[in-house]
């Protein structure tokens, strides 16, 4: 269903991207935000998954300013990797900008949403806060989300967190939703990680719950 395409950022910088097509006429558009483990096959499946439910689904691999290809694990060495990657190793402002310029691409194609993460969380509260054309934004499990709980978002947004989650503490959860309570937030008895099913931490119902929120709010804000 996927195909890898390019987009160049406002640096003349070239990364790849995953592209998921629905049939016929797609609902709307779904940039798609990476956790710390790259474009893998779980990101992959998650556009196809939008794919399916009728929206054109956009991966870019933002970790090709470090690498090209990087597609790891969920365990071990891949897990440090990944965070000295997406902690270490990136520029936050050439992440931003390779995200606008992705959003800029799917704007020609029809009216663009945001789903991140873990990491793409995280990502997706700041385009929430910053980006331009954009109707609304779903974050899941952004860790680093408090660091910039004093940025606004500018269009409709939606968070998931997981009451387990030992890398997201309830207290900081609690601590957006009250300085934002315009945000849709849900709390969820899972733990990091809950919607993706490569990892031990998939909460079946969880994820369901979450999708079927997500759908519903992309449904308002991308007609």
């Amino acid at each position: 269903m996927g195909e890898t395409i390019q987009i160049t950022s406002k640096d003349g910088f070239i990364l790849d991207a995953y592209r998921a097509n629905p049939v016929g006429e797609p609902k709307g558009v779904v940039l798609v935000i990476q956790e710390i483990f790259g474009v893998n096959p779980h990101i992959q499946e998650v556009c196809d998954g939008y794919a399916a439910d009728g929206y054109l689904a956009v991966a870019p691999a933002i970790f090709d300013r470090v690498e090209k290809n990087i597609m790891l694990g969920y365990e071990g060495d891949d897990m440090t990797r990944g965070v000295d990657i997406a902690r270490g190793k990136l520029k936050p402002d050439n992440t931003l900008a390779d995200l606008q310029a992705t959003i800029d691409y799917l704007a020609a194609l029809g009216p663009v949403g945001v789903v991140g993460y873990c990491f793409g969380g995280l990502m997706t509260w700041l385009c929430a806060c910053n980006a331009t054309g954009i109707r609304c934004a779903v974050g899941y499990y952004g860790g680093g989300i408090i660091g910039a709980i004093e940025q606004q978002p500018g269009v409709p947004t939606m968070l998931h967190f997981g009451n387990l989650d030992a890398h997201i503490p309830l207290a900081d959860v609690e601590k957006i939703a009250a300085a934002h309570p315009d945000v849709q937030v849900h709390i969820y008895d899972a733990d990091h990680g809950f919607n993706c099913d490569h990892r031990a931490s998939f909460n079946a119902a969880a994820a369901v719950l979450a999708k079927q929120r997500t759908l519903t709010f992309f449904e308002a804000h991308l007609a």
